[in-house]
């Protein structure tokens, strides 16, 4: 066995002479399990917010996003089509005509952005847990379904025949414009659902037929402005986009999910990078006590320490003992600490003891990188603060 470790060990679990020693000690385990435990539950909770996050923003985001980075629209031709259909990995895809347009009900008008689908959106994403009111269009009609925040602003109800929802797009061309209609293409239709996801959608988007949003447009029939995929569970997402490429060719950018929402991804990391930076600042300044506790072990065992000296241990070995008290120190108050944190987690995420509102629980998620995370930020701290406080051992100062 280590001498240096099992000396280390008698240290640890053996109480000072000096009750004050005994204290500090205490106050730098304590310190430690705090540091760790509240870094781990902060993490978890910053985990829980960003799950929580991304399950409403990608709720109605496709696995992966064909558009095309020259001009608005492309053609999607049927031997593409065909090809497409041939690839594995695929479950489904959906073609998308998508324009921004101005609605208008009663005196109420509101900017928006038509999304024209075709029968298979219903596939790629589940529109019926969208659906707050009514039900979702059907193909080949009139029919659209506006966002909950176009609904208020427009003052639009539910299956309101008597109404309609008009739709303008303006009118390509040159030249003077001399009227309302000569300006603007205008559609009108009938609202049948109102769909709630998020703020920004909400206030955002009318879901309508394909071939109405390519009437409106004067779109062909083979023209899309983009087409959305849905992959199979066990699909080679980079394999599958690679084919996909190929068949559509240079001139269309395709892209994930993460890539879809770039920016609140690098927003959600960027808060979860400053707490932890943060809270990883007030576990050094607790990780202090560690040095602390240390020097004055040193002091309490110096006649010890001169008698090892004499009977021949050495220098670097007398090091070594208090260096393994601050790791062990470090470890095992860190073990308990995520022991408790995890507790702490598991308690929220069953019982709900802190709410965001009446209704809604403070999310919280467990995973592993969390647990890594600690561990190796607490110990690294803990192991770099015995260093620094063994390395005051000198001769003089065992000899003294």
């Amino acid at each position: 066995m280590n001498v240096s470790y099992y000396i280390a060990k008698r240290y640890l679990r053996s109480k000072s002479s000096n009750n004050a020693i005994n204290f500090i000690t205490y106050i730098a385990i304590v310190g430690i399990i705090l540091g760790s435990a509240s870094l781990f539950v902060v993490l978890s909770g910053f985990s829980g917010l960003k799950v929580f996050t991304l399950e409403f923003s990608t709720m109605i985001d496709p696995d992966l996003k064909a558009e095309t980075t020259a001009g608005k629209s492309f053609m999607l031709t049927q031997e593409a089509e065909s090809k497409l259909k041939e690839i594995d990995g695929i479950a489904s895809y959906s073609k998308i005509v998508e324009e921004r347009v101005l609605a208008s009900f009663d005196d109420n008008k509101h900017p928006a952005f038509i999304k024209g689908v075709d029968e298979n959106y219903n596939k790629v994403n589940i529109v019926d847990s969208i659906v707050k009111y009514g039900s979702w269009l059907t193909q080949n009609t009139n029919q659209v379904v506006v966002g909950l925040g176009v609904s208020n602003s427009l003052s639009v109800g539910v299956l309101d025949y008597g109404k309609r929802v008009h739709l303008y797009v303006p009118r390509p061309g040159k030249g003077q414009i001399t009227s309302t209609k000569q300006a603007f293409k205008q559609l009108s239709s009938v609202n049948v659902g109102i769909f709630d996801v998020n703020e920004k959608l909400n206030d955002t988007y009318i879901y309508s037929s394909i071939g109405l949003a390519r009437e409106l447009l004067n779109y062909s029939k083979n023209q899309v402005t983009h087409i959305e995929f849905k992959l199979d569970d066990d699909a080679n997402e980079d394999l599958v986009r690679s084919q996909i490429q190929t068949i559509l060719g240079d001139t269309i950018r395709i892209r994930n999910r993460v890539q879809l929402n770039d920016a609140l991804y690098k927003m959600l990391n960027t808060e979860n990078l400053v707490v932890y930076l943060i809270l990883t600042l007030v576990s050094i300044i607790l990780i202090f006590n560690v040095i602390g506790s240390l020097i004055m072990m040193i002091l309490d065992k110096k006649k010890t320490l001169n008698t090892l000296f004499s009977l021949g241990t050495t220098l670097k070995n007398i090091r070594r003992i208090f260096f393994y008290q601050g790791v062990t120190m470090t470890v095992v108050g860190t073990t308990i600490g995520l022991l408790i944190g995890f507790i702490v987690v598991v308690i929220q995420q069953q019982f709900a003891l802190v709410m965001i509102t009446q209704t809604l629980p403070y999310p919280m998620s467990l995973n592993m990188e969390n647990f890594l995370v600690v561990f190796i930020t607490i110990s690294v701290l803990g192991i770099l603060a015995s260093k620094m406080a063994s390395v005051r051992i000198t001769k003089d100062l065992i000899k003294g």
